[in-house]
């Protein structure tokens, strides 16, 4: 297990000005064609998302008053809520439109054919299977890791791949007001 803070990581500004992106992790270390990557998205203003061909993501709201995307002939207007994770395929040409101003969100992305996501809000203990790979991220209160007994915070969290061994006891809540985000990154070849 690999923890991080996501207020440490360094933020890469986008091409179009339009936001930043803290990487969390990207399997393949450095790989244009990763398997799976993750990261935290300060989205500024209004305009187009980036394409990703071949990659399913799934867009989970963390802070902000709601992030509407739109996909002509597709959907339109498709709110994205704080703590409800939405599922689209990379394919598509989005734009983005913030109606109460900037936000932050997670964002989970998988190779087609490769790999396949599941992002669920949690608030009980989760153990992680072996031979998966993951991220769990806080959103709020305090949870303890199993193996190494330490602690997280809102913002924080950890990352494994799937050759790492499950996260021990995985993670268990230790405020009444926990809540966090696991996605669960499954191989499929």
């Amino acid at each position: 297990m690999r923890h991080f803070d996501v207020e440490t990581l360094t933020p890469g500004l986008w091409r179009n000005g339009g936001g930043a992106t803290r990487e969390i992790a990207s399997q393949p270390v450095g790989a244009e064609d990763f398997g799976w990557r993750a990261s935290v998205a300060d989205i500024e203003r209004n305009g187009p998302f980036s394409a990703f061909g071949g990659v399913d993501r799934t867009l989970t709201l963390l802070a902000g008053d709601g992030l509407l995307l739109t996909c002509p002939g597709v959907f339109e207007r498709m709110p994205a809520r704080a703590g409800e994770p939405f599922a689209f395929s990379g394919d598509l040409a989005l734009s983005a439109e913030l109606p109460g101003g900037g936000c932050r969100v997670l964002n989970i992305m998988v190779r087609r054919g490769h790999w396949t996501a599941r992002v669920e809000p949690v608030t009980g203990r989760v153990v992680p299977p072996s031979g998966h790979a993951g991220v769990f991220y806080v959103l709020r209160g305090r949870w303890q890791t199993g193996r190494d007994e330490h602690v997280l915070a809102s913002g924080q969290g950890v990352w494994w791949d799937e050759d790492d061994k499950a996260p021990g006891e995985g993670f268990a809540p230790l405020s009444p007001d926990a809540a966090a985000l696991w996605a669960d990154l499954t191989p499929t070849g």
